[in-house]
């Protein structure tokens, strides 16, 4: 009856942005349980890969980086947190704390992998970080007291939303997405060749959304993923040793020799990235 009255009290404009915003949450969560990829090491979908990219143009890049490290806890713990907020908003389980929590995930999200598109509101994040905030305010607002509750009832209903989140994180688990994420056969333009000259390196973006780094050599152009495969810490071309370093565990890479492990706590070489040159640009094929 409470779950009545909540969506019966609530005023019309309220009811569409929690049926919204709940209902997107649930959503994404689902999208992350059922990609097979999401917590596969190497996957293009891999949630490693995915802050390894966001860190390098994202304010928040100190955390993101530490994040990379245990980037599977963390894909488990956005998942989890996901299922959680969208089932508490639509359920009205302590849906003041849940619209705090989607607010803080959006906000993160902004803060990390949309906050240098431009303009500013082609971003969903933006839009979605000022809807919880507006709707975590209102509530808050409106609250006569703190709804979380410690009787029987409340451990009822607060329980209710983790086995909810568990069963739904299964369910993801059992019926994966038809067909995996796939990269785009079209070439991308990565840079101009004439802007790189022999001996210089290139970063940027693979079509994966992973980072990459680019050589360019007398005999070519070639390169390798910049996501380091011990725990997925994006490494850095060192000048003068000629190697690529990932500064969270020391680990060392020989780009000339088809980015073999050259020390360091992985045995695993860096994966290689087709690029070729067509016309006046370096490209991703």
């Amino acid at each position: 009856m409470k779950l009545k009255a909540s969506w019966k009290n609530q005023l019309w404009p309220l009811r569409i942005m929690r049926l919204w915003l709940g209902g997107t949450w649930i959503y994404a969560g689902w999208d992350k349980a059922s990609d097979p990829g999401f917590l596969t090491d190497g996957s293009p979908t891999f949630i490693g890969s995915q802050l390894a990219a966001y860190a390098q143009n994202s304010p928040i890049d100190f955390l993101l980086n530490r994040m990379i490290e245990h980037a599977t806890q963390v894909g488990i713990f956005v998942m989890l947190s996901e299922f959680a907020v969208g089932f508490a908003t639509l359920l009205w389980i302590a849906p003041t704390w849940a619209a705090f929590g989607g607010f803080l995930t959006s906000l993160t999200l902004w803060l990390s992998s949309t906050w240098n598109i431009q303009p500013y509101f082609l971003a969903s994040n933006s839009v979605y970080t000022v809807f919880w905030l507006t709707y975590f305010l209102f509530l808050y607002g409106s609250r006569r007291k703190s709804n979380i509750s410690v009787d029987r009832r409340g451990f009822i209903r607060i329980s209710s939303i983790a086995g909810l989140t568990v069963a739904a994180v299964g369910l993801g688990r059992l019926f994966p997405k038809s067909a995996a994420a796939t990269v785009s056969a079209t070439p991308q333009n990565i840079i101009e060749d004439s802007s790189l000259s022999i001996g210089e390196t290139f970063n940027f973006t693979s079509k994966s959304g992973s980072p990459a780094v680019l050589f360019k050599s007398k005999t070519g152009v070639y390169a390798y993923s910049a996501v380091c495969t011990h725990e997925g810490c994006t490494v850095q071309y060192n000048s003068a040793s000629k190697n690529l370093q990932c500064g969270c565990h020391g680990a060392v890479f020989d780009p000339e020799s088809d980015g073999n492990a050259l020390s360091g706590p992985t045995n695993k070489p860096l994966p290689k990235i087709k690029v070729a040159v067509e016309g006046a640009w370096i490209v991703e094929v």
